[in-house]
């Protein structure tokens, strides 16, 4: 009997519990995960929104770094939004010197590049691939795209000083925002991410 995909949330630290809402909300069955048994149990994965460093020295002390990568090199569709964005990306900028990533996005990503805490705003913005309606986006100390590879469609910008800022990507099974899309209550990108993983759903035994 095929069971419905199962969708994990990485759950060291982080904004977990708006993820898997929103992710129960387009259908999914959402779990946390904290182990790489529970990784190797679900069918794709969100990198939530919180502190990047932490989430990647917590991943390091508790064995999941090297699992994760390792996913990301099978094919495991993974969504990353604002420190999983930058955990995604194959180049961080402005992370700390012993500051590890997953990697799997040929990006280059800066951190915190929206500014700190109080520089937090929320913005519509266009997303062509999820319809004509903009998304309602909340940037949280966000990170941006500085530039991607060949192989990177930009999904999303927005304006900036200086140009357009990318602040949403997909690299085949992989996507990445700078904004956090669990917080507003519209679900397309969770939706998107929930399409990718039924279409790379591994054909069971």
């Amino acid at each position: 009997m095929v069971t419905d995909p199962t969708i994990g949330v990485l759950a060291l630290q982080g904004d977990v519990r708006e993820h898997l809402a929103a992710l129960a909300a387009v259908g999914m069955r959402a779990v946390p995960v904290k182990d790489a048994a529970a990784l190797a149990g679900v069918d794709g994965l969100v990198l939530p929104g919180g502190e990047s460093t932490t989430i990647s020295m917590l991943a390091v002390r508790w064995g999941l770094m090297e699992p994760l990568r390792a996913a990301v090199r099978a094919g495991l569709p993974v969504y990353g939004s604002c420190a999983g964005m930058i955990l995604l990306a194959d180049t961080i900028l402005d992370g700390r010197p012993d500051q590890q990533g997953i990697g799997g996005i040929d990006m280059v990503v800066r951190r915190n590049a929206f500014g700190r805490q109080v520089d937090s705003f929320e913005a519509d913005v266009a997303f062509p691939s999820l319809g004509d309606d903009p998304v309602r986006a909340v940037f949280i100390r966000a990170p941006w795209v500085e530039s991607v590879g060949p192989g990177v469609e930009v999904l999303a910008t927005v304006p900036g000083a200086h140009g357009d800022r990318i602040v949403a990507v997909r690299s085949g099974p992989l996507l990445a925002t700078s904004f956090h899309p669990e917080l507003t209550g519209d679900h397309r990108v969770h939706a998107l991410f929930a399409g990718i993983v039924r279409a790379g759903r591994r054909t069971p035994a």
